[in-house]
């Protein structure tokens, strides 16, 4: 038995980026600001740069509701991919692969806390290759 599962809150750091594979499946990316439970020896309170992928639905939810700042918990799986650059290096990326993401920002400056949005990757029909995302539909 194996798992990869992850939760991380933090804000986003810029707006997400929507794009289409050519098959025209949505994917939005996104990095996430998560802050780290300690300080350093300065006293500091570090974060980590996390990026963020979300295919179809999710993606779009994303692209459409949130922006710079906006805080979420996203619910996902690490992942490692690698392709090949201009100059011929293999460059490895890892990133999390979202399958649930909670808008956890009031929608439009609302302070009411019945702003929250939720959107589910499980919802999405993701055909039958169980969440593996070859590298030609990759938009980058």
């Amino acid at each position: 038995m194996s798992l990869n599962k992850t939760i991380l809150i933090g804000h986003l750091t810029k707006d997400p980026e929507l794009r289409y594979t050519p098959s025209g499946v949505a994917v939005a990316q996104f990095t996430l600001a998560v802050n780290r439970p300690f300080a350093n020896q300065d006293g500091t309170r570090e974060a980590d740069f996390i990026p963020v992928v979300a295919w179809r639905k999710t993606a779009e939810a994303c692209a459409n509701h949130l922006r710079k700042g906006s805080k979420v918990a996203v619910e996902g799986r690490i992942q490692v991919r690698h392709y090949d650059n201009n100059e011929g290096r293999r460059v490895y990326v890892t990133e999390v692969v979202a399958e649930n993401v909670q808008f956890l920002s009031p929608a439009n400056g609302a302070s009411s806390n019945n702003s929250r949005n939720e959107t589910s990757a499980a919802d999405t029909d993701y055909g039958s290759n169980d969440g593996f995302i070859p590298d030609d539909m990759l938009p980058f």
